[in-house]
């Protein structure tokens, strides 16, 4: 088995411990599961990209996959007021 050494800012490693703890993991068990996602993925297991304007394109994405909808609503003008909610 190797061993794999890490530099990070300790910030960093201190909000990546607590997430993963959160989720019942420690930290070199998120960095395992990302390792073997990337080889079953033959590549970085997500999208790396500019996130310009993450929140349009997650609407327009979710819009697309019927996901996170509310509604149905009666009128245009109620789907207006839940979209101006918050």
């Amino acid at each position: 088995m190797a061993t794999f050494q890490l530099r990070l800012d300790d910030t960093l490693k201190q909000k990546a411990d607590s997430l993963f703890s959160s989720l019942g993991l420690d930290t070199s068990t998120a960095i395992r599961i990302f390792l073997s996602a990337a080889v079953e993925n033959n590549g970085i297991p997500f999208q790396v990209r500019h996130n310009d304007n993450f929140s349009l394109q997650q609407a327009i994405l979710d819009s697309r996959n019927r996901k996170n909808l509310h509604g149905p609503f009666k009128t245009a003008q109620d789907a207006v007021n839940s979209m101006l909610e918050d």
